[in-house]
């Protein structure tokens, strides 16, 4: 057995593997279109291998070599497919299924000019080369083109492509691709071919697969730190999110502030309209909370009915702004399931970073602000105490309350 004909049952094998490989990405979350794209690649890489094996035992290999070309660039077009679907871009399929009929002709014919021609080595390999390209644009085109992960892919497509474009001129250096298409698996050529394919299949194959590993890890994550029924991070997220923000904020030297709320008379919105009617009106609260909060905000259920928000660089006023508003709206706001009469309230304490404090003291601060609000009979703002307990002489009280 030749070094090529080793090399190619080697990649036979790799791309039964790596056709595996998506195949269990996409069954670990059946939304994953982009996977069983990539798996349908991989195993149209398997046939082509297959073909390109058995070419030496037929005596006419033109079929052969013809069906191997469409099944390889089909490979490629899968490929892409893959890439468009999984960075959210339009499939080309008119152009792309034009390319292919075109591109397979073109090699049809081309069987007839002398084998070692130029001309009839840029047929075969210069489509290839041309859908490595197309699998570069999609991932420039996309919004996630500068993660690091996706500058390594675009730089191995980029890489892959100039390998097909040049095989022509490999082929000559090398002294041709054999004498006829049963000798081609015995030429030096066959033995670099099969090795470049090898090395850039598998290099985009691990690059793809470890991005959609990332994300499948991302989803995990997201889903541990968030709250299913409100939408908002948990308690245990919301702190260590609510810890980095801080520290940002430090370093910026903005102001921080946090604003936590409480939902006023909850158990007995439970006990007379049952839990669906109370898992509603958390939903709703949550809803204003994400709507009213921008995008460097941190938002948090941390408790049954308790929620919490950072707001760097947002001073106590402001602080005070954001909770006032949230509260006069959502006292306005009727809950489905509750009568037309209910109106669901909310308590709310704010507090704002000193400079010696960490997120634990800012929480407590908050809260013993929340609970101000509570004593002084709900549906109201209430600022913390200052440092030891002393109001300072900024600190903002409001007495505001619907009803």
């Amino acid at each position: 057995m030749s070094g090529a004909n080793f090399i190619l049952l080697i990649n036979l094998s790799v791309a039964g593997l790596l056709a595996a490989s998506f195949m269990a990405v996409a069954f670990h979350d059946v939304g994953r279109v982009p996977a069983r794209w990539l798996a349908s690649g991989y195993l149209l890489g398997m046939v082509y291998f297959a073909i390109e094996f058995s070419i030496p035992a037929f005596t006419d290999a033109r079929p052969a070599v013809v069906a191997a070309f469409a099944v390889f660039l089909g490979a490629t077009i899968a490929f892409n497919v893959g890439l468009a679907r999984k960075y959210g871009i339009a499939t080309p399929w008119p152009p792309m299924l034009f390319f292919l009929l075109a591109a397979t002709i073109a090699v049809y014919f081309v069987q007839d000019l002398p084998r070692q021609s130029l001309a009839r080595m840029m047929a075969y390999q210069l489509p290839y080369a041309v859908m490595q390209f197309v699998g570069l644009a999609i991932v420039w085109s996309s919004r996630q083109s500068r993660g690091r992960l996706e500058r390594i892919l675009m730089a191995v497509l980029v890489a892959s492509g100039v390998q097909f474009a040049s095989k022509p001129f490999i082929a000559h250096a090398l002294g041709g691709w054999g004498a006829n298409p049963q000798a081609y698996l015995q030429s030096g050529y066959a033995l670099v071919s099969q090795s470049l394919g090898t090395v850039f299949g598998l290099a985009l194959a691990l690059l793809i697969l470890a991005i959609l590993v990332r994300e499948v890890l991302a989803d995990v994550t997201s889903k541990s730190e968030t709250d299913t029924l409100s939408g908002l991070l948990n308690r245990g997220a919301f702190t260590r999110q609510a810890e980095q923000a801080v520290l940002g904020a430090m370093r910026q030297g903005v102001p921080v502030a946090l604003v936590i709320a409480d939902l006023d008379h909850f158990k007995s919105i439970n006990d007379n309209f049952g839990h669906a009617s109370g898992d509603r009106v958390i939903e709703t609260f949550a809803g204003f909370l994400r709507e009213a909060a921008a995008r460097h905000h941190v938002a948090g259920r941390i408790g049954g009915e308790e929620f919490a928000i950072i707001l760097p660089g947002a001073n106590l006023a402001a602080a005070r702004l954001f909770a006032e508003g949230t509260r006069s709206a959502f006292g306005a706001l009727p809950i489905d399931g509750l009568p037309p009469d209910n109106r669901c309230t909310a308590s709310f304490g704010i507090a704002e970073l000193h400079p010696s404090e960490t997120i634990a003291d800012l929480m407590r601060r908050a809260d013993e602000a929340l609970y101000l609000a509570k004593n002084a009979g709900r549906d109201c703002v209430r600022a913390s105490a200052g440092l030891g307990g002393e109001w300072p002489s900024n600190a903002i009280i409001i007495n505001s309350r619907s009803g």
